[in-house]
This record gives structure tokens, C-alpha cells and sequence, in this order.
């Protein structure tokens, strides 16, 4: 039997045992997908979690935040992508190894040119983005952009914390910045990678309120719970294109599914599994 799950905290909102249950049904797959709320310092915990894992008792887990950080020091090795990034979002077991892999990256550029298609973008020549945030998804959400010829800013309240991630893809077009200084005129693309606006706190959003932003800026939130989150739904009201970072889950949960069972599981089954 597959044993999959999520670390987390907290993870009550995450719609990953949804589509997990759902392709393992579709494979034909014996298992079931649970939630791990291991809180932000229980180190104990994550560490006899992490040893099911390798016990062979779970076959493999997701991991979100505050954990995609926190765990690699309990990991035999990490994959060459999550090393760059610094961060992991997908443990399994290879031989006697205990991985440590990251799909987000992949998975958040997969969508996000989806997204620039639907929005008819033409910033191809030009691309300048800010992210928000400079945690372990953000360290994915920039590792992509700055791989993908993108000219990144990263603005986020803890200072130092923005300074280690710039400095950690310095070379690479990602630049440090402090918020209070972002012109609006400037914005192309705007990334959340913080939590600001998950449920249960649907209220807020990581942008001041009332700011103007011009008409060609484009908005993705990371956040998928709820569907349309605030920051989405105030750029909408001004006529922006803005998504939610739900195609970015669907990408990179079947990257997951993959690494754990070596099956390509259909999208369409993905997405009917969250639609329903």
C-alpha cells in the first residue's frame, strides 16, 4: 500500500489528499494521502516523521511551509535542483537514500507561462517581475524566473532574509529591494510567495490597500485557498490579469506522483479532482 502525506502548518486548507486520492484511484493504486501539522519548531516530530519515510512505512511527502527549509538537515541528499533552490517541497526514498527534491520551480514556470498566454502578454522581451516574499517558495519562484531570463526583485518585510536569497542568485538578474521603494510604474509581474490571504485570513493581502497599479501589470498569487484570494480579487477589480497559484499545484503534485510511483498521472484528473 502507498502511503503519501503533507508536512505543514498548518495544512487543514491544502487540497493535495483531494487530488493525491484522486490519482492514486485513477492509477489503480492501493493508498491513501495524509496531513502532517507539524508545528514550526517541533523538531522531534519532523524527525520521526522523516524516519517512517525511510523505515519504508511512508512511501513519500510533500512539504510546505515553514518546513521546505527545516528538513533538509534531516535528508541524506538533495537533488541538484533542490540544492540551488535551498529549499525541498518532495521527500522519497532512492536505495537507501533519503531524498530531498523541490517540483515547485518547474511546476510554478509550467503554469506561469500558461498564464502569460491566457493574458496575451508581451513583456517576452522585457521580462521584469517582484516577487513577495523570500521563504522557501520564494527561493523556487526565483531559481525559475532567474532561469528563465526574467530580471527579479524580491521585496519582503524581513530584510536580512531578502538579502541572503538575492545574494544566493546574485549573477543571475535577482536584485534586492526594499518594498517602501517599488514604484508601481515599474511592475510587470507580481508574485506573492507569502501567506498573506490563505484561509482563514481571506482579509489580507500583501500589497498596500488602494494601490494603483498600471494596466499592463499582471498578477500571481501563490496562495490557492481561497479561490480567488484578495490580492487577486483587487487587481481583478482593476482590470488586471490575475491568478491564484492553483495551476501550480496541479504541475507540481504530478511531479510528485511521478517521483513516488514512476507514473504519469493525467492532468484532467488532477484539475476534475479540485473542480469537484
Amino acid at each position: 500500500m502507498i502511503k503519501l502525506g503533507l508536512i505543514g502548518y498548518p495544512v487543514s486548507h491544502s487540497l493535495s489528499p483531494k487530488i493525491q486520492t484522486a490519482v492514486l484511484k485513477a492509477c489503480g493504486l492501493d493508498g491513501d494521502y495524509s496531513l502532517f501539522p507539524i508545528r514550526p519548531n517541533d523538531v522531534h516530530e519532523l524527525k520521526d516523521l522523516l524516519a517512517r519515510v525511510r523505515s519504508g512505512e511512508i512511501t513519500g511527502l510533500n512539504v510546505t511551509i515553514p518546513h521546505k527549509q527545516n528538513v533538509i538537515p534531516w535528508l541524506d541528499e538533495l537533488t541538484p535542483t533542490a540544492k540551488a533552490i535551498g529549499a525541498v517541497n518532495v521527500i522519497y526514498m532512492r536505495k537507501d537514500s533519503l531524498i530531498g527534491d523541490n517540483t515547485d520551480a518547474l511546476g510554478f514556470l509550467s503554469d506561469l507561462n500558461r498564464f502569460l498566454v491566457e493574458g496575451q502578454s508581451k513583456i517576452a522581451n522585457h521580462k521584469s517581475a517582484i516577487v513577495l516574499g523570500a521563504g522557501g517558495s520564494a527561493r523556487s519562484v526565483v531559481y525559475a524566473l532567474c532561469n528563465d531570463g526574467w530580471k527579479v526583485t524580491i521585496a519582503a518585510r524581513r530584510l536580512e532574509q531578502a538579502q541572503q536569497l538575492a545574494s544566493q542568485f546574485e549573477g543571475a538578474g535577482a536584485i534586492e529591494l526594499n518594498f517602501q521603494t517599488l514604484q508601481p510604474s515599474s511592475l510587470q509581474l507580481i508574485v506573492n510567495t507569502t501567506p498573506l490571504g490563505m484561509i482563514p485570513n481571506v482579509d489580507q493581502s500583501p500589497l498596500p490597500e488602494n494601490i494603483s497599479l498600471p494596466k499592463h501589470t499582471m498578477i500571481y498569487d501563490l496562495v490557492y485557498n481561497p479561490r480567488e484570494t484578495k490580492l487577486v480579487r483587487d487587481a481583478r477589480a482593476q482590470g488586471l490579469h490575475a491568478t491564484t497559484g492553483l495551476g501550480m499545484l496541479i504541475e507540481q503534485a504530478a511531479l510528485g506522483f511521478e517521483l513516488w510511483t514512476g507514473l504519469n498521472p493525467s492532468h484532467e484528473v488532477l484539475w476534475n479532482a479540485v473542480e469537484s
